[in-house]
């Protein structure tokens, strides 16, 4: 005779409600999610009824009831009358391709981005001239444009001059012009020694030098930076320190002020690349408020609300820095696209886009207590558990190539530790993004696949064990 769970059992998938943590009901429907995707609810479980947990977690009945209602809606449960209610089975197929390589923000599971479109664009085409929408513009945005953007960088470097701002499409694009506008062909750039390959393949393609700098666990080390600059020909430090792609470190604040110290003395322009800074809960202050008169800062939306806007904020040291960031975007890119110039004015200015961050803080925050979950204890030491990548590093049967195309085999996409160095000698590990999984169920089969593919030595190792 089968033994039944007892009730507090049965009940592990509560988690007490938030207070500023929205609706309870969808509060509710979350818990039902995470405990579906990390495995501790299954297909066919049989959830405790809508009285039994109104009472545990002091609501009223109408409110789980919403919540249940919810979760069918979504297909997570299923009602079976007098039986009770069900969690359903998966709908995913095991062949599906989970892609975990593309550093993206996750869907927030309780937005309609549908819905956000449709009435942004509606308001874009009541407020807007037609005509205008689909004219040349000048680069760098409007000064309506420019104000919209300096409060979105509020909360970063306080109160920004909009003059001192241009928007550009895109992180990649500004970087690209900033490397054209503050270096010249042969000069030295000094970066991590795991970057973004997006800033190396600009370096490279304008025939400028990138030479990596020693770090540690708080960063770059302040000792290498000094080396790096008796470099003949540098000019140029990038850096990224805030939930760092790829390695998730965010830097302290002493060591950001030690780096500052060393580039105003070396007469360094710094660039300042910072797309997960409102991801997390307490990051420090940017570079830029450190060192105000030589720091270029870029804020992209990709990684905080959605590719799909191609937006991206630059900050100047001054006007003469400004005029000559304009000067390169436009060799290469005369305008951004105006339509979409407008909806992110639009968004920041009526609050969707403060209301669609935080929802993607929501979802990110849950997705890495999932990753928690299902990959037990294969985090680094100091991987960050905020924004919307993990840092992980790789059992010593594994290279980094060869657990990718394994990887690759079963159906993941993952980005291996090399595409970030140049060095050949880097450590093997792997980035996962957690933002590409279509819902967190299909965000957690990819986990496990993974989880599994870590615990397991290659084939040909397999054999060779007796």
């Amino acid at each position: 005779m089968p033994v039944m769970p007892s009730e507090d059992a049965a009940l592990s998938w509560l988690r007490e409600l938030e207070p500023r943590g929205g609706p309870r009901y969808l509060q509710i429907v979350q818990f039902i999610e995470d405990a579906v995707a990390s495995g501790r609810l299954r297909a066919g479980d049989r959830l405790t009824p809508q009285r039994v947990v109104a009472g545990r977690l002091g609501v009223d009945l109408t409110t789980v009831t919403r919540a249940y209602d919810e979760a069918r809606r979504r297909q997570l449960l299923v009602a079976d009358g007098a039986r009770g209610t069900f969690v359903s089975a998966r709908r995913i197929e095991l062949a599906t391709v989970v892609d975990m390589s593309l550093n993206i923000p996750p869907p927030p599971a309780d937005v309609d981005l549908a819905e956000l479109l449709r009435q942004g664009l509606g308001q874009v085409l009541l407020q807007s001239d037609v005509e205008q929408l689909m004219t040349y513009h000048l680069g760098g945005g409007s000064q309506v444009d420019r104000a919209a953007a300096a409060a979105w960088l509020e909360p970063m470097l306080g109160q920004a001059d909009p003059e001192a701002i241009t928007t550009a499409s895109g992180a990649q694009e500004a970087l690209a012009a900033l490397i054209l506008a503050t270096t010249r062909p042969g000069d030295l750039l000094l970066c991590d020694p795991l970057v973004y390959p997006g800033f190396r393949a600009a370096a490279r393609q304008l025939g400028r030098r990138v030479a990596d700098v020693e770090g540690d666990d708080a960063g770059m080390l302040p000792d290498a930076l000094e080396r790096a600059c008796r470099e003949p020909g540098a000019k140029l430090l990038y850096l990224n320190p805030t939930i760092q792609n790829p390695s998730t470190l965010t830097m302290p604040e002493k060591r950001r002020k030690a780096l500052a110290k060393i580039a105003t003395r070396a007469d360094l322009q710094i660039v300042e690349d910072d797309p997960y800074w409102l991801l997390a809960d307490q990051a420090p202050a940017p570079m830029a408020r450190l060192a105000p008169e030589r720091t270029h800062y870029v804020a992209t939306l990709s990684k905080c609300l959605s590719p799909g806007l191609r937006t991206a904020f630059v900050r100047s040291p001054d006007a003469r820095s400004r005029a000559a960031l304009l000067s390169a975007l436009r060799s290469f890119s005369l305008m951004r696209t105006p339509l979409m110039s407008v909806l992110v004015t639009q968004w920041i200015s009526d609050g969707t886009a403060k209301h669609l961050l935080e929802a993607v803080r929501a979802e990110a925050r849950a997705r890495q207590r999932l990753a928690a979950q299902v990959l037990i204890g294969s985090a680094a030491p100091n991987t960050s558990r905020e924004g919307v990548h993990l840092w992980q590093p790789l059992p010593s049967y594994w290279t980094a190539e060869a657990f990718a195309e394994q990887a690759r085999q079963h159906g993941l996409a993952i980005t291996p530790s090399n595409a970030f160095a140049a060095s050949p000698d880097v450590q093997a590990a792997i980035r996962i993004s957690l933002g590409g999984g279509a819902d967190r169920r299909q965000l957690a089969l990819g986990l496990a696949r993974l989880s599994a593919l870590l615990a397991s030595p290659p084939k040909k190792l397999r054999e060779l064990v007796v």
